[in-house]
């Protein structure tokens, strides 16, 4: 019986005991200096990952990442953002917002990676951008018409202040509650940060319930 209890606990990732620690500011996440409003949800714990397409490391999480999403509860609304860093950064998040205006982001999204990372594909031109969204039952100039527009335009001046105010200079990164940064450095891994993000929800959880009971408190105290 001892030795099966052993080889349970031998059978434990690392990662998974860590995740049972409590979390420290600065080691295992950090805080926003100036956070920012990711989601107009306030009733919802959001987590936000911030990435580039081109990113190898954003391409690599992206399965613990998807396979964690799908299991979050109700009260977590889980959003992405690309990065804004550099022209080429700038050029896919066009494509991302484009996408998303064209109702096939969900589609696109996962191919969008694929394209770069494994077929070699760069997807920069707003024509080349255009042909490949049109594989998703779209028009090349229904897609250049998004790729142009003000709508898109605009999801992108929004990207660009949040990355300023975040004072984010990498990826990819998960944002919990607009305020606590994750990355893969603070995470100690890209698998482990999914976990951390977890933590933080939990975190966020016991804070508004916390600040529930007090307002609650104060109006008994009134009455």
């Amino acid at each position: 019986m001892l030795k099966s209890f052993l080889v349970g606990l031998a059978g434990l990732g690392l990662s998974t005991l860590v995740s049972a620690a409590p979390l420290t500011e600065g080691k295992d996440y950090t805080v926003s200096p100036n956070p920012v409003e990711l989601s107009t949800d306030n009733t919802k714990i959001n987590v936000t990952e911030i990435f580039w397409y081109g990113c190898p490391h954003c391409y690599d999480l992206e399965e613990p990442l998807n396979a964690w999403v799908a299991e979050l509860p109700d009260d977590v609304d889980f959003e992405r953002m690309p990065a804004t860093l550099g022209d080429t950064w700038v050029k896919h998040a066009t494509a991302f917002y484009a996408a998303k205006q064209l109702g096939i982001l969900d589609k696109v999204h996962a191919d969008f990676f694929d394209a770069l990372h494994q077929q070699g594909q760069k997807l920069t031109e707003p024509d080349d951008i255009a042909e490949f969204f049109s594989n998703y039952g779209v028009s090349k100039e229904d897609a250049l018409s998004a790729l142009n527009g003000f709508g898109v335009k605009s999801e992108l001046n929004r990207a660009s202040a949040a990355m300023r105010n975040l004072e984010l200079m990498g990826v990819p990164a998960l944002i919990v509650d607009n305020r606590y940064i994750v990355s893969p450095s603070s995470a100690g891994s890209l698998e482990n940060m999914p976990k951390v993000a977890e933590a933080l929800i939990d975190q966020v959880r016991e804070e508004r319930a916390a600040g529930t009971d007090d307002s609650e408190q104060d109006e008994a105290n009134q009455e």
